[in-house]
């Protein structure tokens, strides 16, 4: 499950204006929730297996991406994406930043917890926790600097 809510909040970072141009942002949750989920099922089983993972990850995963997704705002997510940015670009490893939405309630953290070069790359893993309508996801992921000095989440 951590792996499902990791993806969907990697999901949010990358495609944190899904909500624009005419997909709301609970469907663009259930959207991205379900390929994630499909893509984490995708990995268990083989054969008929298989297909039942990816079945069930998708199923799973839009749910997740759903019920998040719902809840989540614009500011949510342009606190969450800034926090995010700015932890890997300048937090030290196990320092952790938080941001919180005044209005309402909504809040998270977000953990660098190893700094690492890969080919050529600093890249970061992370741990990331949001609060939302009462209820509390974590995930963990990893995110390489990119030559223009953005961050990309790569797993």
């Amino acid at each position: 499950m951590k792996k499902i809510l990791s993806l969907l909040f990697l999901s949010l970072f990358i495609f944190g204006c899904a909500g624009q141009g005419g997909v709301n942002k609970q469907g663009a949750g259930t959207i991205i929730g379900g390929i994630a989920g499909a893509a984490l099922g995708s990995q268990f089983g083989k054969g008929s297996g298989q297909m039942l993972g990816i079945g069930l990850g998708a199923l799973a995963g839009g749910f997740v991406g759903n019920q998040v997704g719902g809840y989540m705002d614009e500011q949510d997510k342009a606190r969450m994406e800034k926090t995010a940015n700015n932890s890997l670009e300048n937090t030290p490893s196990g320092q952790t930043s938080t941001w919180k939405n005044p209005d309402n309630g909504h809040s998270g953290s977000f953990t660098p917890t190893r700094t690492y070069q890969q080919h050529g790359q600093y890249c970061r893993e992370f741990t990331n926790q949001i609060n939302v309508g009462g209820k509390k996801q974590e995930g963990y992921g990893t995110a390489c600097r990119q030559p223009d000095g953005s961050w990309k989440i790569v797993q």
